[in-house]
């Protein structure tokens, strides 16, 4: 029996996560961190209000490590807020993380996912991936969803009118860049975890789909 530890459980394949890893049997226990208490109660989840500002090493503990963390610009109120969301929470508990003993990491990325890009949401996607992926995990797995579709519960204009235009044009668009459910997300990357995969695996969209790499 295991101990799986989610960061952003809270958000639309966080929410998936979280439900998934509570009724999976490889695990016994079930740790959340998040800025505000959940809702969520259940024998197996232990949930813990956390200061991302001032990590207490020792909680961030597990065997395996989920991180959906990530916000929009429009609700950090800028890039630098959104980076330190994007980037340097789930890196800072990464190191973290692995000074503890957590053999997987186990990241929700972005298709399209680029230190070099010139998309700032995708530059910072591939500079954290780049980042973890060298902090030495015996496991790393980034998934790179695309458009991720599911019921949120904040209201996201370009998203609703990116999956529009994906239904829309769906016969038209490569596997890799159709809309995935985030509960696809989720399961995928759960069973990815009991792969027993080593070292560092990046699986894109398409992949998740069929759930391996």
């Amino acid at each position: 029996m295991k101990t799986a530890l989610l960061l952003g459980a809270t958000g639309l394949v966080g929410q998936h996560l979280l439900q998934r890893l509570l009724d999976d049997p490889h695990y016994d226990t079930v740790v959340t961190l998040t800025r505000r208490p959940l809702t969520t109660a259940h024998p197996k989840l232990r949930s813990i209000v956390f200061d991302f500002e001032h990590p207490d090493p020792e909680v961030v503990r597990a065997d395996d490590l989920y991180c959906a963390l990530g916000t929009t610009r429009r609700k950090a109120g800028s890039k630098a807020a959104q980076y330190r969301v994007d980037v340097e929470y789930p890196l800072t508990l990464g190191h973290i993380a692995h000074t503890n003993g957590v053999r997987q990491y186990l990241l929700v990325s972005s298709v399209g996912a680029n230190a070099r890009s010139p998309s700032f949401y995708l530059r910072m996607k591939g500079e954290l991936e780049q980042q973890l992926a060298a902090l030495g995990f015996e496991t790393f797995i980034s998934a790179r969803p695309s458009l991720l579709l599911g019921k949120r519960a904040e209201f996201r204009m370009g998203e609703r009118i990116g999956i529009a235009l994906e239904r829309l044009f769906r016969p038209l668009i490569p596997p890799r860049y159709r809309g995935i459910h985030a509960d696809q997300v989720a399961a995928a990357l759960i069973t990815l975890a009991h792969a027993n995969l080593r070292g560092k695996h990046f699986v894109e969209s398409e992949q998740l789909k069929r759930g391996n790499v």
